[in-house]
């Protein structure tokens, strides 16, 4: 190494496996034959994922970095001849993915340290890998306890002419299990044919996903166990066991470059039709004395203190009787108020229909004014507007009727019905006129007539 005799980079304990919240502490040993000008003298530690679409290629398409921490023990000056020791020390975080290693991407944790010398000079760079192995509590996953199953049903002819169906129901005893543990594997089959099926088969299936533009999936048999195949017309239950290999943990959460997963699958050689039952790999097993952790669904609405709203009346009408008395007697709507007049005096009101039904136009009244022909386009208005009924002429005496005037009674009104169809009481009927040359006057004028 010319100058440089000894550069390397010791962990305490000759540790090599760490556990997130962990440190990281060791020493760096340089050993030089002369002097060594040199800028920075530091170490950094550093965990990182890389991923790349060929296989056993180092050149990452995507990265991603976890954490790193660098420290400077050596400023700019003269390194001197001589044995230099230089203590380090990093704390690793609290969430950090276990190490792995693929054909298409890895997961590493290294300390590398750094001699920075000047312009024209040759730096001088070593790593120390190690390995993280994080935690997967199977008891923090909501419904581990529970059995993984599923059903298929398939559909499949042969001798080309008959055709017959054959049904598949698989399930384990739980949806976790750590290295060592063994998963029970239950399977149904039942053969609607004459023809026999094929072996059964169940598998430890791992799934990891490397997480690129175009993602690529690597897809192994860990375990596998094999059972006979179902005669025609019978039904078989095939029960058998699978003992759980060291391997990598499994991914809870989304978003990052390696994701690793792992199901039983279930199928028959003949005919084609197999099911996937997934399952978790962890490394605390499943406790069956703790309470499963609830399932985390969206928050529901606080309740109002709105009163309860009455039910809807029945359509059949209930008997007087039996009508609760606790409801409040139905009121019939107060009328509008009358507009006040800007006279000084005031005109009375119409008559009402039930005290005298035998006035016409006024017992037939019912919601809308009779249109006059000359003025159909008018719009309807309510009779309480009015101050006198159509067809009426009521003589005002302003000695007489004024704002403190009782309200007319029957004595003032003429019981004669003749009477109210007088040419003198009626608006006349501009339809008649002599003079057809001139316009007829306006319906206003003809009833102050």
């Amino acid at each position: 190494m010319g100058k440089l005799q000894v550069f390397e980079i010791t962990l305490n304990n000759n540790k090599t496996v760490y556990s997130p919240g962990e440190s990281v502490s060791g020493i760096l040993k340089i050993s030089t034959a002369q002097p060594i000008q040199c800028k920075e003298i530091k170490v950094n530690c550093q965990g990182f994922c890389g991923v790349t679409s060929k296989s056993n290629d180092t050149d990452w398409t995507e990265e991603e970095q976890y954490f790193s921490s660098s420290v400077s023990i050596a400023d700019k000056g003269t390194l001197k001849d001589g044995e230099h020791s230089f203590p380090f020390k990093f704390l690793l975080p609290a969430a950090a993915p276990t190490s792995f290693e693929g054909p298409y991407g890895q997961i590493i944790y290294r300390v590398r340290a750094f001699i920075d010398t000047p312009r024209f000079a040759k730096d001088y760079k070593i790593e120390k890998p190690f390995s993280m192995t994080n935690t997967v509590n199977l008891n923090e996953i909501p419904g581990i306890q529970e059995p993984s199953s599923s059903s298929v049903t398939k559909n499949f002819s042969y001798m080309l002419v008959k055709n017959g169906t054959v049904e598949l129901k698989a399930k384990t005893n739980m949806r976790g299990y750590i290295a060592g543990e063994i998963i029970k594997v239950f399977a149904e089959i039942e053969n609607k044919s004459e023809k026999s099926t094929g072996h059964v088969v169940a598998s430890l299936m791992q799934k990891i996903t490397y997480n690129t533009k175009k993602p690529t999936n690597d897809l192994r048999s860990v375990a596998e166990v094999e059972g006979p195949g179902v005669k025609g017309g019978q039904k078989t239950e095939w029960k058998e066991q699978i003992i759980v290999p060291p391997l990598q943990l499994s991914s809870l959460t989304d978003g990052n470059l390696i994701q690793i997963c792992y199901y039983i699958q279930v199928y028959l050689k003949y005919p084609e039709v197999s099911l996937t039952l997934p399952i978790y790999i962890g490394s605390v097993a499943v406790d069956p004395t703790q309470p499963p952790p609830s399932r985390t669904g969206p928050p529901m609405p606080a309740p109002r203190n709105n009163p309860t709203p009455a039910p809807a009346p029945s359509p059949v009408a209930a008997p007087a009787e039996s009508a609760p008395q606790t409801l409040p007697p139905r009121t019939t709507p107060k009328p509008a108020p009358k507009p006040r007049p800007r006279s000084s005096y005031t005109s009375p009101s119409a008559p009402p229909s039930d005290l005298y039904p035998e006035l016409p136009g006024v017992a037939n009244y019912s919601e809308e004014m009779p249109k006059s022909p000359l003025h159909g386009s008018q719009t309807p208005v309510s009779p309480n507007a009015f101050s006198y009924a159509p067809g009426l002429s009521f003589k005002q005496k302003p000695s007489s009727l004024g704002p403190s005037a009782p309200p007319l009674s029957s004595s003032t009104i003429p019981q004669d019905t003749n009477q109210m169809s007088s040419p003198a009481s009626l608006p006349p009927n501009n339809r008649s006129s002599a003079y057809p040359h001139e316009l007829p006057p306006p319906y206003e004028d003809g009833c102050n007539i």
